[in-house]
């Protein structure tokens, strides 16, 4: 599963996973469409989400691109 996919699987919408990563809704999209590449991701991006969404950091970047 890709970072959609796993977001999804939590019951996560875009806006509730940024609040609780702290991250900018406007960037979570651009991960999950593609315009900004998850295999460039910040570490401390990869780990605010991997915990949020309770996967492993390398879980992200699974079925990448969709």
């Amino acid at each position: 599963m890709g970072l959609k996919q796993l977001r999804q699987a939590a019951g996560l919408i875009q806006t509730e996973l940024a609040k609780r990563t702290g991250i900018v809704q406007t960037v979570i999209s651009k991960y999950e469409r593609g315009s900004q590449s998850v295999h460039n991701m910040t570490l401390a991006n990869s780990l605010r989400i991997s915990r949020a969404l309770n996967c492993r950091p390398d879980e992200l970047t699974d079925g990448y691109p969709d």
